[in-house]
């Protein structure tokens, strides 16, 4: 099956109400009012009982297939067959930039992250999150199952997989207090739980798209002779031309830009070469352009902070992780879709600023490169200053939606329904 599509959007918190016919629980309030007004408080999250062949392992079949990935060469897949020692979550490029779920779980059976609890009673949750490798489970299908197959429920263990987890979490008290909408599902790949996405679109659908391939690291960055290097290239651009429902913009950008001088415009694809020759040419590059494709934003965004390029976006709707929290003027270029498009526009734009902006701007890259990365977001060997604590506190930051949205559906009177509503970052 052709990929529906490689890079996904930021963090997102969509949070649907839709109608469901259920008799009305008989449960306490969700919060007491003590727990409705302390902001600064942890948030609380229940673990659903999931059996561990639905996360982990996942990991441990994984590892355990003996051809590589049907998708890309051989020699492009760097873990089959498995290396010595190799580690616990994929570098297969086309896994690797969807792992938030593995590291999201890890950081709820740790006790050195700051900005969760977790709690044993459901009951005294504040979101209940549900440790489905939901785009694992859809990457191995892709990558390993029946060609074909995947749309199809038939023969589909991914499908299968969907099924186990949907009939478990809904069957639980948990899921009938809140209808749903206090439940997290981690779906960083646009196909996780395709087949059964509208029976959990009354939940929080994280969508997560960083934590990819590589980095350059901020310290060296902060050195003069890496940070302010000589970058030949204007704008780099390396990706797939043409995309499905965002496509047009992307297109029509391609073919203004690819044969100005010093910008280049490749077709690429996730596998090994392709993302030797993308660290290669960002690092080379001032900016990194960061266009509209399936949706407003891709990883690309993020591989560009950690190459030290500077984002130029050009998106009406982008949709950005931890706004509120961050401040992506700092260190992107935003452009309109309307500028963008005009001849010669958006070349002049970037050739105008001066080299003390870019300086700044990646200096202020720098900076915010471990908001971006997993490995260090939940050592107790340093600050908790990495993704998933930003992720877990930008849920939090959301909660006062959540019990809005549990509380609309618990007074609605039977036989109506509540208008689809979502909120994202």
């Amino acid at each position: 099956m052709k990929r529906l599509a490689v890079l996904a959007v930021s963090v997102l918190l969509l949070l649907f109400s839709i109608s469901f016919f259920l008799l009305r629980p008989t449960f306490p309030p969700l919060l007491n009012s003590r727990q409705a007004f302390e902001p600064d408080r942890r948030l609380r999250v229940y673990i659903a009982d999931l059996p561990r062949a639905l996360n982990y392992g996942l990991l441990d079949r994984y590892w355990s297939l003996p051809a590589a990935d049907s998708r890309i060469p051989a020699s492009s897949d760097p873990d089959h067959p498995a290396p010595h020692g190799h580690p616990p979550y994929p570098e297969n490029p086309l896994i690797k930039q969807y792992s938030a779920e593995y590291w999201l779980l890890a950081s709820l059976r740790t006790a050195a992250t700051p900005a969760v609890r977790v709690v044993a009673d459901w009951r005294e949750a504040d979101v209940v999150f549900v440790p489905f490798f939901a785009t694992l489970s859809a990457e191995m299908e892709l990558g390993w199952g029946t060609k074909g197959a995947f749309r199809k429920k038939d023969g589909n263990e991914d499908y299968r997989r969907q099924r186990e987890v949907v009939d478990r979490v809904t069957a639980h008290p948990a899921w009938r207090r809140s209808g749903g909408r206090d439940h997290i599902f981690v779906l960083t790949d646009p196909v996780a739980m395709w087949h059964v996405r509208t029976e959990i679109a009354p939940a929080i659908l994280l969508v997560v798209d960083f934590g990819g391939w590589y980095k350059l690291d901020s310290k060296t960055a902060n050195r003069n002779s890496t940070q302010n290097k000589y970058r030949p290239t204007l704008l780099y651009f390396k990706g797939a031309k043409h995309r499905h429902r965002g496509g047009l913009v992307r297109e029509k950008l391609w073919d203004l830009l690819v044969n100005e001088p010093d910008i280049v415009m490749e077709e690429g694809f996730p596998n090994a070469t392709g993302r030797e020759q993308s660290i290669k040419g960002m690092r080379a590059s001032e900016f990194c352009l960061h266009p509209a494709g399936d949706t407003p934003t891709s990883c690309r965004l993020f591989d560009a902070i950690a190459s030290l390029c500077i984002p130029v976006i050009v998106s009406d709707e982008i949709e950005l992780p931890f706004e509120g929290m961050i401040d992506y003027t700092e260190f992107s270029v935003f452009v309109s879709i309307s500028n963008a498009m005009k001849p010669n526009w958006l070349t002049n734009y970037l050739r105008n600023i001066s080299k003390q902006q870019k300086d700044v701007f990646r200096r202020n890259l720098a900076h915010v490169q471990p908001i971006f990365e997993y490995n260090t977001s939940y050592s107790s060997s340093r600050a908790p200053d990495g993704a998933v604590n930003y992720i877990w506190k930008k849920i939090h930051q959301k909660l006062p939606m959540i019990q809005e949205a549990v509380i609309r559906e618990k007074r609605k009177p039977d036989g109506t329904s509540i208008q689809l509503r979502c909120h994202c970052t």
